[in-house]
């Protein structure tokens, strides 16, 4: 049987494997990051690889760290990858300042992926302007097969220009599959070696240094992004396609690139339109944009999400006016373009069709009769929710329970992770959670809101993060409230893993990225050791929980820390196993009459209790209850049974 993963090979990749084999296929010795969708899938790919002397695989605590790790290898010689989500790069963003006016050795080259329409993320944030904010060459790959080619190249490039390289996905490429073609993988044969005993200023044996005086080394990185600039006006990765006279030409970068092809192919207007594509996108390659704006007097321009691009572009025309002359552009500014959200071959037809004055072909008749029919009608929305059994579900249960007995409208500073949703649903009885910013934000804010007393603010504050995020940002938060003795009381919801992206390891666990035995940090320690109080509980022991709570909410003084620890009902260890049989005694169950308004299905939500209609009582779905027994703690006539297995 021929092996599919030999050069030459035809293979079915997703876009963030084709991004793992391009980086294989150039030697990648080292690889770090951070979880965050829709980036994860690049690490836990390489992980599998990993072998000791050959390649090294790390989920690092936070993106900086990350960032940091990677930049060792380079400094010794080797080629390194550093990858995470667009949120990101901006706190890796104070190292990546220093790093690029410093300069790097072997090949690194970092991977930002973008979410465009917010689709697993709070912002749509951009990675591509931060490439020009750190003065680094983006590359933007549109097709499966150039997220693996692109990656390739792009540690020649880095190691070319001597300095990082972004290269940026978003959502649909990374999370995209197709065909690829591979390529060679090399014998890998760099040992790391850290020289610093040549010249001060030599990039390869000096001081690794970001030092006085600034300009010149400013000018060496505006230097190499000119060299950058050079190899991109002929680079491959740079294609147009259409006419030699185009009515408009568009020009576009990455996932869009497929919809503004699909547009023009829906329109029929392929001998009108051309596709300037371009996947050098930072420094843009000038010339090679100047000539193809010269055969048109109409551009459009098509990416995702701000006008980067047509900043670019529009200011490249006016420094030629005299050559190019005047030119009507299309894009973000006018509104031909949405400035939010995904793009989608439908909405760049539709702005093509505005501007060549073409009608967009509507839909077949049967299909839009289809979707009258009563079965389609009847297929029930899917809404946002704790998952059966999720341990976040009851520790938000009794954060709520306690604050109504505690009645001093105290409010729970929020975090990132599937716990956001506490600030969702009014009518779901969760939505404690008063701020969501980002990661690590809860517990600062909440030591803020702490030294509010002095200007009589005297209601409790709370905060909540993930054992992840509490690693991650959280920690000098917390040492900062105790060292300003803020009262406040920080709960750490502690499942066992960042559950949100994939139950990647971190550092409160016993093993590491690739499933070895590793040290653990208990959170608990790190807690103690700073000053403040802390105490552990099982959210699942509800009474418990409550009364600790409010019995933490009452001491006057300083930061208590309660860990809620219970694993996620989805990780590897618990998924399919379940502690109790819960049932409905239905007898006891007496529905609508019961008074409680039905609290288990309306307001506790858990998916693995749902709303008999036709019998008037809550029954279990045995399909997805998971038997964690919360609901038998809920109910307030002891109509929900659980029962030992």
């Amino acid at each position: 049987m021929t092996d599919p993963l030999k050069p030459n090979a035809g293979v079915f990749l997703m876009g963030n494997e084709a991004i793992v084999r391009g980086a294989l296929e150039a030697g990648v010795q080292m690889a770090t990051g951070y979880p965050g969708t829709p980036s994860s899938e690049i690490i836990e790919t390489l992980a599998r690889s990993a072998r000791p002397g050959q390649l090294y695989v790390e989920w690092s605590i936070n993106e900086t760290v990350a960032m940091e790790v990677a930049a060792a290898a380079s400094l010794a010689q080797l080629r390194s990858l550093c990858v995470m989500k667009q949120n990101g790069v901006n706190v890796a963003s104070d190292f990546l300042l220093h790093l690029t006016i410093a300069g790097t050795r072997g090949g690194l080259v970092l991977v930002a992926c973008d979410d465009p329409g917010g689709l697993s993320s709070v912002t749509e944030g951009e990675s591509r302007f931060l490439a020009r904010f750190l003065e680094i060459p983006l590359l933007e790959p549109a097709s499966l097969q150039e997220a693996k080619d692109m990656t390739r190249w792009a540690f020649e490039l880095s190691e070319e220009v001597r300095n990082v390289v972004l290269l940026r996905s978003v959502t649909r490429m990374s999370h995209a599959s197709g065909n690829v073609i591979l390529g060679d993988l090399p014998e890998v044969t760099r040992r790391a070696a850290f020289r610093y005993d040549g010249p001060i200023q030599d990039p390869d044996t000096g001081l690794a240094l970001t030092f006085f005086p600034v300009p010149p080394r400013h000018r060496l990185l505006q230097e190499k992004l000119d060299r950058a600039r050079e190899i991109f006006e002929t680079s491959l990765f740079n294609r147009y396609e259409g006419p030699e006279t185009p009515e408009l030409l568009i020009i576009t970068s990455s996932a869009c690139t497929l919809y503004s092809r699909e547009a023009v192919h829906l329109l029929g207007v392929a001998d009108r339109v051309g596709i300037l594509k371009l996947g050098t996108t930072w420094p843009i390659p000038s010339r090679l944009v100047k000539t193809h704006l010269a055969l048109t007097g109409r551009i459009l321009i098509v990416e995702e999400v701000l006008p980067f691009l047509e900043d670019q572009v529009k200011i490249l025309a006016a420094g030629d006016g005299a050559a190019l002359g005047i030119k009507a552009f299309y894009g973000k500014y006018d509104g031909t373009i949405p400035k939010i959200g995904e793009l989608n071959p439908d909405l760049v037809a539709a702005a093509i069709g505005n501007i060549l004055d073409i009608r967009l072909p509507g839909l077949p008749a049967a299909y839009l009769e289809k979707l009258q029919d009563p079965e389609v009608q009847a297929i029930p929305t899917r809404e946002q929710t704790f998952c059966a059994g999720c341990p976040h579900r009851a520790s938000f249960w009794g954060i709520r329970l306690a604050l109504q007995r505690d009645d001093r409208r105290g409010f729970v500073c929020g975090d990132i992770g599937c716990y956001s949703m506490a600030a969702l649903f009014p009518d779901s009885g969760y939505n404690t959670v008063k701020t969501l910013h980002a990661m690590g934000s809860g517990a600062g804010l909440a030591g803020g809101f702490a030294q509010l007393d002095l200007f009589g603010m005297d209601q409790p504050v709370l905060s909540v993060c993930g054992d992840s995020t509490f690693f991650h940002t959280a920690v000098p938060a917390l040492i900062n409230a105790v060292h300003t003795s803020a009262r406040m009381l920080m709960i750490v919801l502690d499942n066992k893993g960042t559950a949100m992206t994939g139950f990647q390891p971190h550092p409160g666990l016993a093993v590491d990225t690739v499933g070895r035995p590793a040290p653990s940090v208990e959170i608990e320690k790190i807690c103690g050791a700073v000053g403040a109080g802390v105490t552990v509980r099982d959210p699942f022991d509800l009474a418990s929980t409550v009364q600790t709570i409010n019995d933490l909410m009452e001491r006057g003084e300083g930061v208590q820390v309660l860990v809620l620890r219970q694993g996620c009902a989805l990780s590897p260890e618990k998924k399919g196993k379940k502690a109790w049989n819960v049932r409905v005694d239905e007898v006891a169950c007496v529905g609508e009459r019961c008074g409680c308004n039905r609290l288990c299905t309306r307001i506790f939500r858990c998916p693995g209790l749902v709303w008999d209609a036709s019998a008037g009582k809550a029954r279990i779905d045995e399909v997805v209850c998971t038997g964690c027994g919360m609901c038998s703690l809920v109910c307030p006539a002891g109509a929900i049974l659980r029962e030992v297995r």
